[in-house]
């Protein structure tokens, strides 16, 4: 009996070290990049956010809400209480739901953790998460012109936590937290990945992703809801995963319910959408991540 749990000590072991080496330098670039840009870029990407308002784009200022929303390095509970000092400077609903959107589902750290997915990946989820937003801006512009979509009541900006006097201390500090933050999960995504290639038959595997495609994308956009939990354990899964036959679709759809639907993002969404607004939020993120899987496996 030792020496079956030795061996499968030994394969998992393996497995787990061949995956760290593959992911490490991407989440270690990650972390380096979110910082930087937590640190020496938010207030300057937030100051634009604020001026698109003042330009009166219309519909067109959509579009760089959306990217602005990609560009922010803050989590759902960071970016709530910003929306909200936006709000109250008149921002409108609609350039405030693609920037969310898009803000939810990818940030400067996740994309570059994505870039182990590989160039395919990479671009189709920057693309999706960047339409998802002006989509999202455009239904509440369309639906909502007249009436207010989010409420902000009692949400106040939080102080900003990189306050520290010499900016190298201050950067270090901000990437000590995303350490903090997402080392356990990468970790968690490592051993899973390993306790996937070892135990889950490639025939069982090709039967739900690879066999049938349309059927692949249903199930990726319903395993992204429970399965989901940082953007950084999510990767090495999506790696093996595609390794082993999963569509480009498939994946797609993932990316998008994965981070819409993470617990502590909904939980935050409901206190500022109420309970109609927040059905209607998880009916678009899902008709949305279906749409876009069954595209990209068309087009792909």
């Amino acid at each position: 009996m030792a020496e079956i749990l030795q061996r499968e000590f030994i394969y998992l072991w393996y497995y787990f070290e061949v995956q760290l080496r593959q992911i490490l330098p991407y989440w270690a670039l990650g972390i380096v990049i979110g910082s930087v840009v937590s640190v020496f870029c938010k207030d300057k990407i937030h100051s634009i956010f604020v001026n698109i308002q003042e330009k009166h784009l219309g519909i067109i200022g959509l579009i760089p809400a959306s990217f602005l929303g990609i560009l922010s390095p803050l989590c759902m509970y960071g970016t709530i209480p910003i929306a909200a000092t936006f709000s109250q400077k008149g921002m409108k609903d609609d350039y405030l739901a693609a920037f969310m959107m898009s803000s939810v589902l990818l940030n400067p750290q996740l994309l570059i953790y994505s870039s182990a997915l590989g160039r395919t990946a990479l671009s189709i989820r920057f693309i999706e998460c960047f339409l998802c937003g002006i989509a999202a801006g455009l239904f509440v512009r369309i639906f909502y012109k007249n009436k207010n979509f989010f409420n902000f009541k009692g949400f106040s900006e939080r102080a900003s936590r990189d306050t520290d006097p010499n900016m190298f201390i201050r950067l270090l500090k901000n990437i000590g937290r995303n350490i903090k933050a997402t080392g356990l999960w990468f970790l968690i995504g490592i051993i899973l990945t390993a306790l996937y290639q070892r135990y889950i038959p490639q025939e069982a595997f090709a039967n739900l992703f690879v066999n049938n495609r349309g059927f692949g994308v249903l199930m990726a956009a319903t395993i992204g809801v429970p399965l989901y939990v940082c953007g950084g354990g999510t990767i090495p899964l999506l790696q093996q995963w595609l390794a082993s036959g999963m569509s480009m679709g498939a994946a797609a759809s993932f990316m998008i319910t994965g981070p819409s639907t993470k617990i502590t993002n909904l939980s935050a969404l409901k206190i500022v959408l109420g309970v109609k607004n927040f059905a209607l939020y998880i009916v678009f993120v899902i008709v949305f991540s279906l749409c876009t899987g069954f595209i990209v496996n068309i087009i792909i």
